[in-house]
């Protein structure tokens, strides 16, 4: 049999390194209470089915969860099953793994749990002999010093290897597993009121460098067995066995991730083993993968400073090491968003194909069986690093600052898609055609629509929605050249997320490429608050101001605006010249999460003590006429 070795669990977990020992008294952690209660643990609350509407309603969700079936997640304590997962999701309260309840304060639209597909519940098998199996963490944190509960740390992990040959039957295993989360994704799916999609995650790892897909499926319709990195590493290798699925009628897509940790592997101008890219793998791309997951717990992935160095808002939640033992810094390009779509004009131009046409998401890729996104109520990813706020800041165990990983993690992010109806079908039809957007946490809600001839009375019209989409195409879509030279205008409105801070602005990032096949990039901002104007000498924006009191993780929505909206023409539009364009909606200062837990902790406030969270949408693409007909 198979051995699962220590090097692709630690891997698969972020990489936890060895901590330092020092410290040797006890710590208060407040965020440890109150101690979950099954018999008082606050239910799914009841709700309504949300009826059809053919201009769409925005939902709002999570599709990257891991229960204890991800052996990453088992290993750092996790011991939740699926039930768990949707129960949260749906608002229902749950056990964290330190032993206090966690629910998510307004429950979610629909979810997936997504174990790696990787010897998926081998390990919660197995369940080996370990210290923190002996005495839990929970009872470490609050009774030992931070030494003796890093020392127990450090000897478990080095303990947890898994002898596939211990296990009688573990493809057996392996199967059951997989059952149990379709089942489990059939009994909570709720159509009109909540939708349960059934997935996992690919695992592909090359040298620590990540190449992770979610894989969502979109019915009930399912194979025996998900296909694993353990079958292979080759991202084409997986489309392979998507593209088989969909010949038996199966319906399903992947979604990369966290290309910002992926040594600029994710978004590469070759393939997977260096050879040039071609029109078929374009193809092949573009129908397998039609939305990449750029907002998460480790960090943005939409774009970098290096990249774009003309974006005052491109050091947005960054997480730049490689997920391995070593703190190794990865490169930028190829590893973002907003230059894979600039690659992919400049393919489109050279070669005549593009295989970065892809809409976005954003999703938690949490491992506590929840989605952790608000930043006052966070708590963290994998338990022992960062389970926590006496953990994610450094007090309860012993470890050097630069070994404090989930200190430098997100509480982020959500997925939201505009569809007819909150079912499967309905929402994965929205997904393949793009109508999607990412948040990195708050319900901002935005739509993006670009077309030749909008009304002038548009904004203003009762009938916007559905005016714009009978002269437009949605984000997602794609405008071709118009006859007459006419310039494409683009109309977007956001409301803020009730419960978070105001709106600063509305900008269009646009992306085009110029006759010399040279890709180039420029931000408008198209709608201010608070009666800003852009500065017509230095072309720059006033900041918005910050009213965050870090000592009391506190903020006032005396600044910025509930709702914002434009209708904007390109002022610099060239009708031959392949382009696109996208919306991202900013939010004033707000406390960031770790602001919350330096003022449980009772403890300096760390930086950044705030943040301006943001919405993203999918790009709308311009094809000249030329373009467009090859």
């Amino acid at each position: 049999m198979q051995r699962l070795s220590r090097n692709l669990l630690l891997s698969l977990s972020t990489g936890l390194s060895l901590l330092g020992l020092a410290a040797c008294s006890k710590v208060e952690d407040p965020s440890l209470f109150p101690e979950f209660n099954p018999a008082t643990a606050a239910p799914i609350p009841e709700k309504p089915a949300v009826p059809r509407n053919p201009d769409r309603n925005v939902y709002w969700g999570d599709l990257h969860i891991h229960s204890s079936y991800s052996n990453d997640a088992f290993m750092m304590g996790t011991k939740t099953l699926p039930e768990q997962v949707y129960t949260f999701a749906r608002g229902g309260e749950i056990e964290h793994a330190l032993g206090y309840g966690i629910k998510i304060q307004r429950p979610l639209d629909f979810a997936a749990l997504t174990d790696h597909s990787e010897y998926l519940g081998l390990l919660r098998k197995q369940n080996p002999d370990v210290a923190i199996k002996r005495r839990d963490l929970r009872t470490r944190l609050l009774e030992d010093s931070p030494l003796r509960t890093t020392a127990a740390i450090i000897w478990s992990l080095s303990n947890f290897t898994l002898e596939v040959g211990g296990i009688d039957n573990p493809e057996q295993v392996s199967r059951s597993a997989w059952q149990d989360i379709i089942d489990t994704a059939e009994r909570f799916n709720d159509p009109g009121r909540f939708t349960s999609f059934i997935g996992y995650e690919w695992t592909s790892m090359p040298e620590s460098k990540n190449l992770h897909r979610v894989v969502i499926y979109g019915s009930n319709k399912v194979p025996e067995q998900p296909f694993s990195s353990v079958d292979s590493e080759d991202p084409r290798d997986l489309w392979s066995a998507l593209e088989a699925q969909r010949k038996e009628g199966i319906k399903v897509i992947a979604i990369p991730h966290n290309g910002n940790v992926s040594d600029g592997l994710m978004y590469d101008d070759v393939t997977f083993d260096g050879g040039k890219m071609d029109a078929d793998y374009a193809r092949r791309r573009m129908l397998n993968e039609p939305l990449s997951e750029i907002f998460q717990i480790k960090g943005s992935s939409e774009t970098h400073p290096v990249l774009s160095t003309d974006d005052e808002f491109a050091g947005f939640e960054l997480y730049e090491n490689l997920l391995s033992t070593e703190l190794v810094k990865v490169k930028p390009s190829g590893g973002y968003m907003r230059e894979a779509l600039r690659t992919g004009l400049e393919m489109s131009h050279s070669e005549g194909f593009n295989p970065y046409r892809f809409g976005v998401i954003g999703s938690s890729d949490s491992h506590n069986a929840s989605s952790p996104v608000e930043e006052d109520n966070y708590h963290g990813k994998l338990p022992m690093l960062d389970g926590s706020a006496g953990i994610r800041l450094g007090t309860a165990l012993t470890q050097p600052e630069e070994r404090l990983i989930g200190k430098k993690w997100s509480a982020a992010g959500l997925a939201a898609v505009w569809a007819e109806e909150n079912t499967r079908e309905s929402l994965f039809d929205a997904m393949r055609r793009k109508e999607t957007f990412a948040t990195s946490g708050p319900r901002i809600t935005v739509r993006f629509y670009g077309g030749w001839s909008f009304p002038p009375a548009l904004l203003g019209s009762n009938e916007r929605v559905s005016l714009a989409r009978k002269a437009g195409v949605p984000m997602g879509g794609e405008l071709t050249g118009a006859a007459g030279g006419g310039v494409p205008r683009f109309v977007v409105w956001a409301s803020k997320d009730p419960e978070s801070g105001n709106l600063d602005r509305i900008q269009i990032i646009k992306g085009w490429v110029d006759s010399a096949g040279k890709s180039h990039e420029k931000i408008f901002d198209v709608a201010l608050s608070d009666g800003r104007q852009v500065d017509p000498v230095s072309g720059k924006v006033p900041p918005v101001g910050n009213t965050v009191n870090a000592a009391d993780a506190s903020y006032s929505n005396t600044i910025g605006d509930t709702q914002l909206q434009a209708l904007w023409a390109d002022p610099e539009f060239d009708a031959s010249q392949e382009a696109f364009y996208y919306a991202r909606v900013i939010e004033i200062p707000t406390p960031r999460w770790s602001t919350f837990d330096a003022k449980k902790l009772g403890v300096k406030t760390p930086e950044p003590a705030s943040i301006q969270e943001r919405a993203v949408t999918s790009a709308i693409w311009y094809r000249p006429l030329v373009v467009a007909a090859e």
